[in-house]
């Protein structure tokens, strides 16, 4: 079954609710069970962030401004070693370090990451 055939697939969730189908905090606007979001859905779309201001996994920064009551902040820049990227095809954990290092592919299962995401790097890590 693909996940637009599953009616659980989708769904929004808005702060304070967590979205209960993954094991890392995240939230955010029409996800699936891959992290891929209502702004950002195409196959490699499979990651989701974890933001330094809450500390919360979200698919991209536009779910982050639509679901939380407060201003994003990137990761910080000397947290770089802990887990930040939650991969939605395998539910790995990439450190900052890691995902930055690493060739628009999950080094744990080989997931193709949206290549375009580097434009927009300051948004989610301190630089």
């Amino acid at each position: 079954m693909s996940d637009a055939d599953d009616p659980d697939a989708t769904r929004t969730t808005y702060a304070p609710a967590l979205d209960d189908r993954f094991p890392v905090p995240l939230r955010g606007v029409a996800v699936d069970p891959r992290t891929r979001c209502a702004h950002w859905h195409a196959a490699v779309d499979v990651i989701a962030l974890r933001f330094g201001c809450c500390e919360t996994y979200y698919p991209c920064a536009s779910c982050h401004d639509a679901a939380a009551d407060h201003d994003a902040e990137p990761w910080p820049r000397d947290r770089f070693d802990e887990p930040v990227v939650f991969c939605g095809r395998c539910r790995g954990r990439l450190s900052a370090r890691e995902y930055l290092d690493c060739d628009d592919a999950c080094p744990r299962c080989g997931a193709a990451f949206n290549p375009g995401c580097r434009a927009h790097r300051d948004r989610y890590f301190e630089p």
